[in-house]
Parts: C-alpha cells; sequence; structure tokens
C-alpha cells in the first residue's frame, strides 16, 4: 500500500457512474472490526498546462444513516422531477447513458429508485 493511502480501506465493491466531465464513484469498504461503509466520490477532469489532473470531493456515508441518506436523495429528486421539471422526460437521460456506453456490458436502464435494506 502506497504511503499516501494508509488510511484508505480496500474497496469490497465498487460501481462507477460516468456523467459528462465528472464520475461517480460508490464504493464499499471495511472497517478493522469488518464493519462496512460507503464512500460516495465526485471526481472531475481538469486541465492544466502540463496535462490533467483530477479533483476528488468524497463523503464518507455509515450504516446507520444509509436509510436516512436514501429516503433523503429520493425525496429531493423526486421533487425537482414531479414539482420543478414536470415537464421533462427523464427517461431520455437513460436512452443517453446506453448510447454514451456503447452497448458494453454495463446496465441499460437505470433504476431511480435507491433501496437499500
Amino acid at each position: 500500500m502506497e504511503e499516501n493511502n494508509i488510511n484508505e480501506r480496500e474497496e469490497i465493491y465498487s460501481e462507477r457512474v460516468r456523467a459528462g466531465k465528472r464520475t461517480y464513484f460508490f464504493d464499499v469498504k471495511a472497517t478493522r472490526s469488518n464493519d462496512y461503509y460507503l464512500t460516495i466520490t465526485e471526481s472531475k477532469r481538469r486541465y492544466k498546462d502540463d496535462g490533467f489532473t483530477y479533483e476528488k470531493h468524497k463523503i464518507f456515508l455509515y450504516k446507520e444513516d444509509f436509510n436516512k441518506f436514501v429516503e433523503a436523495l429520493n425525496n429531493t429528486v423526486n421533487h425537482v422531477k414531479e414539482e420543478l421539471m414536470p415537464d421533462v422526460d427523464f427517461s431520455q437521460f437513460d436512452r443517453q447513458f446506453t448510447e454514451e456506453n456503447n452497448g458494453q456490458a454495463e446496465k441499460s436502464e437505470i433504476d431511480t429508485e435507491l433501496k437499500w435494506d
């Protein structure tokens, strides 16, 4: 393990969502006592004079907050879809996701309802 990653835990499970210039990573990690938590990372590619770099923002989400987080996220997304933008066909973005992946073996439909037991 690299010296600057000593505090990083090995990923148990990972999902990646590409979204234009951003990529979101949903990673499950384990504590020393085999408890699990989720990290959500937003990674943005930034161009600099001599190439590019990645700017990252990370959220740590612990099991006791999973249900509250998912409920708040679903409520917020549904408010935007149903109250603020009811005329937008959000399924067009699912088709765009499929086209961007050129039929690769990734999900062709996105389930917009988060469900954590």
